[in-house]
Order: structure tokens, then sequence, then C-alpha cells
């Protein structure tokens, strides 16, 4: 469910979805995570999960293929594929299993294309955009803001070849949720507020199952965050009974993209 009037003002449509991945040695799932470039305009420098802007070539899609889908939450969900596979070579949403080298012919067409159709055009495969479960939306109260749903997904296997793309990220790596909170409390990357609140709700779960019972559990519901005095004392809040064991931050102590 989402709540369009709680949003003012013009805001832009973007995805990004949460990849899960057994853990080699076992343990809690791993999430793929990249290093965005310091000279991206959003969130430079930061660690966030893979996506980016839905955008119109994505609505076109989703209408030819899914004619009777919410044209929002499906190109969203074909927004997620195309921006995992352009900033990791990682290619998800799929009936089949894709080789490394057929990913990255894919790829390679994609960034010269500039859009999905013609992969799928090409390459005849069929997308499963079922395996992407709805898990958060987030969108700030202001113009320009991204408007985001977040999506999971279970890559099963940790066999698969991933490599940053050469401008929009400058490193791709692999951690658990509460690795991905302690490499932040330790400094060894940066996390903005919506990325740091979705790793504390991701850190409850020892599995994708549980991750994916909980977004069944509890309805998908556009968070707009806000800012409140709390003891003297600005924070950013966000709702509570949506999933997420810490609703609050100081402004003090958060980063903003």
């Amino acid at each position: 469910m989402n709540t369009k009037s709680e949003i003012t003002e013009e805001v832009i449509p973007a995805a990004t979805v949460i990849v899960f991945r057994h853990a080699a040695l076992g343990g809690p799932p791993e999430l793929l995570m990249l290093e965005r470039a310091k000279s991206m305009r959003f969130a430079g420098g930061a660690a966030v999960f893979p996506g980016g802007r839905v955008d119109p070539a994505d609505f076109d899609l989703a209408r030819r293929l899914l004619p009777d889908a919410d044209p929002d939450d499906a190109a969203a969900r074909i927004a997620a594929v195309r921006e995992t596979l352009e900033e990791t070579g990682l290619v998800i949403g799929l009936h089949e299993r894709i080789s490394a080298s057929a990913a990255a012919e894919a790829r390679a067409m994609l960034l010269e294309q500039g859009s999905l159709a013609p992969v799928i055009a090409s390459t005849g495969w069929k997308l499963d955009l079922a395996a992407l479960h709805p898990f958060a939306h987030w969108c700030p109260n202001w113009a320009g803001a991204f408007d985001t749903r977040f999506f999971i997904t279970d890559l099963g296997t940790g066999a698969v070849e991933v490599e940053p793309d050469a401008s929009e990220s400058r490193s791709l790596f692999w951690t658990s949720a509460q690795g991905a909170l302690d490499m932040d409390d330790r400094g060894d990357i940066s996390v903005i507020f919506p990325t740091r609140r979705n790793l504390e709700r991701l850190a409850q779960f020892s599995s994708f199952g549980e991750a994916h019972a909980q977004t069944l559990a509890i309805p998908t519901r556009r968070i707009v965050p806000r800012k409140e005095e709390r003891d003297g004392e600005p924070h950013q809040v966000i709702p509570e009974g949506l999933g997420y064991p810490i609703t609050s931050q100081p402004w003090a102590t958060m980063k903003r993209g």
C-alpha cells in the first residue's frame, strides 16, 4: 500500500534490489553492496544496494510485458533488473540460469543500447519479475527526491562473478547486514540514513526466508522520513510498526546523500 498523499513535491521513481546469497562458511546471508563513485550527485562515495532511477524505457517494457500489472511496480522491477546488470554484471529476475559469459555479453549490450528491451529481444530471456519481492518504499518529501521501491531477491549460491561498472560505482562487495553496519561504525564505509535503517532491519534475519516472511506479514508502505525534536535535539524519524528496529537518529550523527 502506498500513501501518495504524504508527498507534496515532484519526485523521481527509482528502484533498489537487495540481493541475498548463502554465506560460504554458513551463518547469516550475505548481501551485495557497492560503493558509489564520489562524483555521483546522490550518495556520492556511500555504500548502497544496486539500483537507480526508473527510466521511460522501463515503463515501456513493463506495459508490453505486463499490461495488466501496476505500471509503477512493474517498471520498478524492470529497473531493478536493469540497474543490477549495469552496475554489477549480475543477472537477476530470470526464469533460466545464465552463464558468466552470457551475462557479460548482455551487460555490454545494455551499456551500448541503454535499455533492457533490446537485451531481452536479442537473448530471448524470460523475465521472472515475481522473483523480486517488495521489501520497502522510501521517499523524502522534497522536490527531486528519489521515490524508491526496495526489493529483495535470493541468488542462492555464491558462485557468481560481479564487477563494478566504470562510472557509477568504484567497488562491489558481499557482506552480511551486521557486517555492513560494523564497517560503517568503523568508518570503513559510509552509509546514509535509509540504507542504515534497512541494514538494521535486515540484520534481524538469519535467512532469506525469514526476510521474505516479514515482507508478507507487514504490508509495504511508503516511508516519508521527517524531522522531529526529541529532548531538544533534532532527529530524523520514520514510522513505527514497519519492521524497523530503530526508527530515529539524531541529525548530528546522520549521514545524508
